[in-house]
């Protein structure tokens, strides 16, 4: 599946309605997955960096939301959601200017820890499992991204 076409799937899942949470969990997932798969296949090096890119743009959607005048946020939970979107942002760039498999591994674990975040059904969003998260970057609302 193309970038276009993922991002197209994931908007066609947000307009179908339900649970914007469990939308964003499970793009969070599948990007993980698709990551985790790339590094499967260390020689494919554009295969990598275009699931990262993915991934980035996925992140860069959840930061678009988070910036709106209109995102219900307090300040402090913006301001945290923010830091890891930049966290995110960073370690990307890192990446595609030295495309390491094991590099994919830190972008995967921030995907999963939220995604358990968002897919535990607890409004708080903690998981019960450990984080490599900083639990400020866990189970809020932007009301439309939730992370």
């Amino acid at each position: 599946m193309s970038s276009d076409s993922a991002f197209r799937s994931y908007g066609q899942a947000s307009n179908r309605g339900g649970a914007p949470r469990d939308t964003e969990g499970r793009a969070l997932l599948e990007s993980a997955r698709r990551m985790t798969e790339a590094q499967g296949r260390p020689d494919d090096v554009q295969g990598m960096k275009e699931v990262a890119r993915l991934n980035w743009r996925l992140w860069t959607i959840f930061q678009a939301e988070i910036t709106q005048p209109e995102c219900p946020l307090p300040p402090e939970v913006r301001s945290n959601m923010l830091n890891l979107c930049n966290f995110v942002d960073k370690h990307t760039v890192r990446f595609l200017a030295n495309p390491e498999p094991k590099s994919l591994d830190v972008l995967i674990n921030v995907n999963r820890q939220i995604a358990a975040g968002l897919l535990s059904g607890d409004p708080g969003g903690q998981s019960d499992g450990p984080s490599e998260v900083p639990p400020s970057g866990q189970g809020t609302s932007t009301g439309g991204i939730t992370v």
